[in-house]
């Protein structure tokens, strides 16, 4: 194993902006990611896989629509300690611009699911493919609801004490999108998975509750983190503090009586939409269920009716 990788590859640096405002993740990318997680699993015993991200750059916009597997590893003992294969990346880079010149290398991904020491050793040794990459960490195996994609760049931190600054990951907004032909291909994809025979009510009714299950674990993570900060362990950051700030501030005030009179005038609305719409389902059921019996009465007494006799 070796963590210092010598040799700067004949592709240089790729012109970019310092920092996304956020990185859109394509789908193709996800199913990549996971079919090389899967591959390595069958073969060796590696907990995480890395590769590289082809993209580009929209209005600050990142694009993630491609990626690639390097040959990586790494010692479990010691983070420092650690081999990526940059022939092999220049080489299937090389390949990969034969096919579609505007896809650049934005950055890398691993499987994580959380950051590594040596992250920034390697962030550092793919630089000079991309001067400010991209870290994607893509969780093959989420066991959260939420989505599985955590991008993060590198930034500089400034010490209050006057010590030197040391680099770090700064967290960016991702998000999941596709482009038409990609939604059509997940399409057909997901109706392999789906149970059809479920409803559309039942579909909403399993996304309402999955999204209850992230927002109990998004609040259940910063209860956490306070707690850690009230018994000193962790020290404040006073942008987490300000974003929270916010969250409290748009909390509406369930108190006001307004509020209550509202609340309680919608509910209304929606349940006699409901009473409506159950009233109106069994008059229909009523309804025919009384013409099934009236043409079954109708079948029966043509049935038992003497035949009619003609005079010769």
């Amino acid at each position: 194993f070796s963590s210092k990788n010598s040799e700067t590859g004949p592709f240089r640096l790729n012109t970019m902006p310092v920092h996304p405002d956020r990185v859109v993740v394509h789908p193709t990318v996800l199913l990549s990611v996971v079919d090389h997680f899967n591959r390595m699993a069958k073969v060796g015993s590696q907990k995480r896989v890395v590769g590289i991200l082809l993209g580009s750059w929209r209005r600050g916009v990142l694009d993630v629509s491609n990626c690639f597997a390097v040959p990586f590893d790494e010692d479990d003992k010691d983070s420092s300690v650690w081999f990526l294969d940059h022939n092999y990346l220049e080489n299937m880079y090389a390949m990969f611009r034969k096919v579609n010149a505007r896809e650049k290398i934005v950055g890398w991904y691993h499987t994580g699911p959380k950051l590594h020491r040596n992250d920034i050793e390697i962030d550092t040794f793919l630089r000079q493919y991309a001067p400010n990459s991209v870290l994607i960490i893509i969780d093959a195996k989420p066991k959260e609801v939420g989505l599985p994609t955590d991008a993060y760049v590198v930034v500089e931190e400034v010490h209050d004490d006057g010590s030197p600054t040391t680099k770090t990951f700064e967290h960016v907004t991702s998000e999941i999108g596709a482009e038409e032909a990609e939604e059509v291909g997940v399409e057909h994809l997901l109706r392999d998975i789906k149970d059809m025979s479920i409803g559309t009510l039942s579909q909403k009714i399993a996304i309402q509750v999955a999204s209850l299950k992230g927002l109990l674990e998004r609040l259940q993570a910063i209860q956490c983190y306070l707690d850690r900060v009230c018994k000193r362990e962790l020290p404040i950051n006073h942008q987490i503090m300000y974003h929270l700030q916010d969250i409290f501030n748009l909390l509406p005030n369930v108190s006001l009586e307004d509020f209550a009179r509202t609340m309680s005038i919608k509910t209304n609305d929606q349940l006699m939409i409901v009473y409506l719409a159950s009233l109106v389902r069994s008059v229909v059921t009523l309804h025919n269920l009384i013409s099934n019996k009236v043409a079954y009465r109708e079948a029966e007494t043509t049935k038992d009716a003497p035949p009619d006799r003609k005079s010769g």
